[in-house]
């Protein structure tokens, strides 16, 4: 089997839901199936060593890969990778800075390449065309000469359809590929204790909410602290607990305050991923509110799988790629993440029918032993790829 050769600028142990992807594309293809290729980052060979497939780092730190300098020295070491493995397809973790690489490697030995689009980066792709003469003819090469798009939502692919539209580019519907993400059942499941995890992070006995987020504007942060607040009195057990870092972290504590429930929120700002399966199993439900903003949006949403293969319910915002996460009335409830009063009536209503949240969490555990999980999404990805790179052989032959 020719290898694969993966291109990203995100990959462990930088955080974030793209690199979390990245990186379990690279645990989850076959052994000796896929190449990547990424910047460095400190302290990287214990984490690289721990992956089935080959990470090369380029001798430049990530940061750097995205200047003109770094940019001419990955491209050259990608296609030397290409070249000496005999790979078989690229694929761009990312538009920018990976399509630049992957460009410069098939005008040079003919692979072809693919594009994985999230969300935002359409977002802030779409305004910068429309700002940028340059950014404009940029997009269009690099896309233009992609062999196909993967996006990981139906949202984010129509707003991708729309964008090569933007962009004079083909925008034929077997152009953008629909690739829904997914999470790894083993590690997250139910059953998992968190009685020794919670003590260490200060989580008191009682009925947990949960998000798992960066705590920025449209992750709903602020939304989950006045549900909390809305049924406090009636739930006098009720807490929240938010997983993840951000810059809004001193304006969500302090709306917790002002509206009284301050001593029932917990800010977890560092928490490694061997910790995540405990807290998700300690939570009552999830709560994945995130709302669509000028420039950022939920692509997809792995926290949500994430909390579905642990057997918990999920209340979901109904905007950007949650819908492809949460199955309305199967693995959860979708809410208008802008109404606060819808969000705290689903969560209510969960609170309170215990057998209704036991099938949503059930329901969830199936979605992601069937549907959601890192084997079918690389299988996915593999047919792909195959399928593009015969399309490019029959065309390179006529």
């Amino acid at each position: 089997m020719r290898p694969h050769l993966l291109l990203t600028y995100d990959f462990p142990p930088i955080g974030g839901g793209i690199a979390r992807f990245m990186g379990e594309l690279t645990r989850h293809y076959p052994p000796g199936g896929l190449i990547v290729s990424t910047g460095q980052q400190p302290d990287t060979s214990e984490v690289d060593a721990r992956f089935p497939n080959r990470v090369d780092r380029v001798p430049i730190s990530a940061g750097r890969l995205k200047t003109i300098q770094g940019l001419l020295l990955w491209s050259r070491r990608v296609c030397a990778l290409a070249r000496g493995a005999d790979v078989e397809f690229v694929w761009c973790g990312n538009i920018k800075p990976a399509c630049y690489p992957a460009k410069w490697t098939r005008e040079r030995i003919g692979v072809p390449y693919g594009v994985m689009v999230y969300g935002m980066d359409l977002l802030i792709l779409q305004h910068q065309i429309h700002q940028s003469r340059l950014k404009r003819q940029a997009a269009r090469l690099l896309l233009g000469s992609s062999a196909g798009i993967v996006a990981i939502s139906t949202w984010t692919r129509e707003l991708c359809l729309n964008l090569l539209r933007d962009l004079d580019l083909d925008a034929d519907e077997g152009r953008v590929r629909l690739v829904p993400l997914g999470t790894d059942p083993v590690h997250f499941r139910p059953g998992v204790a968190s009685a020794e995890v919670c003590a260490r992070y200060g989580l008191e006995p009682g009925r947990w909410l949960l998000t798992v987020a960066r705590l920025t504007e449209h992750k709903g942060i602020d939304t989950g602290i006045r549900v909390l607040a809305a049924l406090a009195r009636q739930y006098p057990d009720l807490r929240y607990a938010v997983v993840g870092s951000g810059d809004r972290l001193a304006e969500f504590e302090a709306l917790a305050r002002a509206l009284h429930v301050g001593d029932r929120v917990r800010f977890l700002t560092q928490v490694p991923d061997a910790d995540l399966p405990a807290l998700y199993n300690n939570a009552e439900l999830y709560l994945g509110v995130s709302r669509r903003t000028p420039r950022q949006v939920e692509g997809f949403g792995i926290s949500l799988v994430e909390a579905s293969a642990c057997g918990i319910p999920v209340v979901g915002g109904r905007s950007g790629g949650i819908q492809d996460a949460v199955r309305d009335g199967e693995t959860g409830v979708l809410v208008d993440a802008d109404d606060p009063a819808e969000v705290t009536g689903a969560v209510g209503m969960l609170l309170e029918d215990r057998p209704l949240a036991a099938r949503l969490g059930q329901g969830g555990r199936r979605a992601v032993e069937t549907f959601y999980n890192w084997n079918r999404v690389v299988a996915d990805l593999r047919t792909i790829a195959a399928e593009l790179s015969a399309t490019e052989r029959r065309g390179s032959v006529s």
